[in-house]
Protein backbone atom coordinates (compact mmCIF):
# COMPACT_ATOMS: atom_id res chain seq x y z
CA UNK A 1 0.00 0.00 0.00
CA UNK A 2 1.00 3.28 -0.40
CA UNK A 3 1.85 6.40 2.37
CA UNK A 4 -1.51 8.48 1.13
CA UNK A 5 -3.61 5.13 1.62
CA UNK A 6 -2.30 4.08 5.04
CA UNK A 7 -2.34 7.56 6.35
CA UNK A 8 -6.14 7.38 5.14
CA UNK A 9 -7.07 4.19 6.65
CA UNK A 10 -5.09 5.42 10.39
CA UNK A 11 -7.75 8.86 10.20
CA UNK A 12 -10.80 6.58 9.54
CA UNK A 13 -9.93 4.13 12.16
CA UNK A 14 -9.01 7.41 14.94
CA UNK A 15 -12.27 8.54 13.59
CA UNK A 16 -14.39 5.54 14.30
CA UNK A 17 -12.56 5.76 17.77
CA UNK A 18 -13.79 9.08 18.22
CA UNK A 19 -17.41 7.93 17.69
CA UNK A 20 -17.12 4.83 19.98
CA UNK A 21 -15.66 7.49 22.50
CA UNK A 22 -18.46 10.16 22.18
CA UNK A 23 -21.21 7.43 22.40
CA UNK A 24 -19.63 6.19 25.37
CA UNK A 25 -20.23 9.42 26.73
CA UNK A 26 -23.66 9.86 25.52
CA UNK A 27 -24.66 6.30 27.27
CA UNK A 28 -22.71 6.52 30.30
CA UNK A 29 -20.55 3.41 29.34
CA UNK A 30 -17.17 3.71 30.38
CA UNK A 31 -15.79 0.58 29.11
CA UNK A 32 -17.09 1.93 25.75
CA UNK A 33 -15.30 5.66 26.06
CA UNK A 34 -12.19 3.23 27.48
CA UNK A 35 -12.36 1.23 24.02
CA UNK A 36 -12.80 4.12 22.28
CA UNK A 37 -9.43 6.15 23.38
CA UNK A 38 -7.92 2.58 22.61
CA UNK A 39 -8.79 2.48 19.19
CA UNK A 40 -7.90 6.63 18.70
CA UNK A 41 -3.85 6.13 20.37
CA UNK A 42 -3.19 2.78 18.13
CA UNK A 43 -4.70 4.89 14.62
CA UNK A 44 -2.43 7.71 16.13
CA UNK A 45 0.51 5.52 15.97
CA UNK A 46 -0.25 3.41 12.54
CA UNK A 47 -0.64 7.16 11.04
CA UNK A 48 2.62 8.26 12.46
CA UNK A 49 4.23 5.26 10.94
CA UNK A 50 2.52 5.83 8.02
CA UNK A 51 4.13 9.70 7.75
CA UNK A 52 7.59 8.48 8.32
CA UNK A 53 7.55 6.01 5.38
CA UNK A 54 9.52 7.21 2.70
CA UNK A 55 7.65 8.80 -0.17
CA UNK A 56 7.33 6.25 -3.09
CA UNK A 57 6.60 6.88 -6.63
CA UNK A 58 3.77 5.61 -8.56
CA UNK A 59 5.86 5.32 -11.55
Amino acid sequence: MGKSTDIARAKARRLKGMKKESDGIALGDERMKAEGRQEQDAARRQEERARALPETSGR
